[in-house]
């Protein structure tokens, strides 16, 4: 079986543990926009910034660090291991620690004061997340999808059987009986429940706590271990990766900030920023389909980047993974699109329909985020993980300004296109860099044909209408089926010889 092969039997792998667990708990997102009013789900995903920002301060860039220094001639996986976790339980504990230590002020200033159990419990959440994020970390080096995903999918079963515990049978139980209200699940207007946001923050606690006992064999085989020469060699690694994690998730997340901030009053007649922020954050839900498909794909790239990095004909072989995944992308971008009018239904009220809008230009982003993970190999490679951090902030700063300045002009439009703009401008300068330190063949000029033909079609499905829903229909499949033909037609010769790659 082919390299190309592998890597793409193993994506689809880890796509069961990546995409089948999120689309599971993308089925609570209708649940929730229905028990929730848009600003309490506005908070709810406010503070789930703040925790992805943290989880990659907690892993502090070890995993990709552990990848590069078990699989360098001679390394000891074991050893490299202990160290790298031994990292982050320590400065997990620690920053949880905090966290509980100082819940009261950080929810005033968080504003949710009296709130500090919200606090308490993701501190927990963060903590659990970076002590798993090694011996996940593990299974994929040692090529084990399979676990990775059964892990992944029990834990959002759990997730998903307390929500709809939380949110729909408890509220049955407290008004006498399990009442089957089918027009609860079903009615566009929000329904209130009688248990409130802390609630999904309580079941995700639960549901992570299962990670503990699913690795407690990893775990209780890890020995703390400090070699000062090996571990300032990988700290030296890790922090710029851990820095360009941070920019990374400035670029995804800072708009749904400075929404709060830089959104002018009224701008949405009689709404909040927080009632954007929901809405905005409902829309994002739709683009991280791509995300999901991006990260399924990373999971099985970057140790297998790194396995086969010794290969002389590893530039041409990391060259045709880009293309092929380009091709696919593209084809996700153009799906999601067209098809937006039946998925919007998903959406539990017509109060978050308007940010939809939104949803092509996040999708466009996300694909150039995922080019640029393909095209930093380089500095993973050669060690020159410090222009990671370059190009990430150079983007992070990209993303501030063309906020600051399109925020108060476009609202949550002018923050999509934001993203857009800062994800090519890094894949870009990402390319441009690492040609020169590491050539790899490229091919951009095909590559950026078939995300043109996406756009086109999309544009094409905009500019013709049908008369009913199930000629539209028909309408997207045909124009879905165009671009995989015309991707099988221009490609088919390497589609042949992909068995020799």
């Amino acid at each position: 079986m082919s390299k190309i092969s592998i890597l793409a039997g193993e994506t689809a792998l880890y796509g069961l543990g990546s995409i089948v667990p999120r689309f599971l708990n993308f089925l609570l997102f209708p649940l929730h926009t229905r028990v929730f009013n848009p600003e309490d789900y506005g908070v709810v995903s406010y503070l789930y910034v703040f925790v992805a920002f943290l989880n990659i301060v907690y892993t502090f860039g070890m995993e990709t660090a552990y990848f590069r220094y078990a699989t360098k001639e001679g390394g000891d996986p074991k050893k490299i291991f202990n160290i790298a976790q031994t990292t982050v339980v320590v400065l997990s504990l620690a920053m949880s620690g905090i966290f509980i230590l100082f819940a009261n002020p950080i929810a005033s200033g968080l504003s949710i004061p009296g709130k500090e159990h919200y606090i308490v419990w993701l501190a927990i959440i963060m903590f659990i997340d970076g002590v798993v994020a090694l011996p996940f970390a593990k299974l994929r080096l040692e090529k084990k999808p399979l676990k990775f995903a059964f892990a992944r999918i029990v834990n959002v079963l759990i997730l998903i059987g307390l929500n709809l515990y939380f949110f729909i049978i408890a509220d049955w139980l407290v008004q006498g009986g399990i009442s089957f209200d089918i027009k609860r699940l079903t009615d566009a207007a929000t329904t209130e429940s009688k248990y409130g946001i802390e609630y999904v923050f309580l079941a995700n606690l639960v549901a992570n706590a299962f990670y503990i006992l699913f690795f407690i064999k990893i775990l209780a085989a890890w020995r703390p271990k400090i070699d000062k020469a090996i571990f300032a060699s990988m700290f030296k690694y890790a922090y710029p990766v851990m820095l360009t994690g941070l920019a990374g998730m400035t670029n995804e997340m800072f708009s749904r900030w400075t929404l709060e901030w830089w959104l002018p009053d009224n701008f949405y007649a009689g709404k909040s920023s927080m009632y954007a922020i929901g809405v905005f954050s409902a829309a994002y839900k739709y683009a991280m389909i791509m995300n999901l498909a991006i990260q399924a794909f990373r999971f099985a790239a970057e140790p297998f980047f790194f396995s086969n990095a010794k290969d002389k004909n590893s530039p041409e072989l990391f060259a045709r993974v880009n293309h092929f995944f380009v091709i696919v992308t593209s084809f996700i971008l153009l799906s999601v699109t067209i098809n937006i009018d039946v998925l919007k239904f998903l959406v539990g009220g017509e109060a978050y329909y308007e940010g939809l809008v939104t949803v092509p230009i996040l999708l466009a982003g996300y694909l150039f985020l995922g080019v640029y993970y393909n095209f930093s190999i380089w500095f993973k490679l050669t060690d020159k993980t410090y222009y990671g951090t370059i190009i990430t902030v150079g983007g992070a700063i990209l993303t501030i300004v063309l906020n600051f300045a399109l925020i108060p002009v476009w609202g949550y439009v002018g923050s999509s296109w934001a993203s857009l703009a800062c994800y090519f401008s890094m894949a870009v300068a990402c390319y441009l860099i690492g040609q020169k330190y590491y050539p790899i063949p490229y091919n951009i000029t095909r590559g950026l044909a078939y995300i043109l033909l996406a756009f086109f079609l999309v544009v094409l499905s905009k500019q013709i209408t049908t008369s009913s829903q199930s000629m539209t229909t028909v309408f997207h499949i045909v124009l879905m089926l165009v671009f995989a033909i015309v991707a099988y037609l221009v490609e088919r010769k390497k589609f042949k010889n992909i068995k020799s790659i």
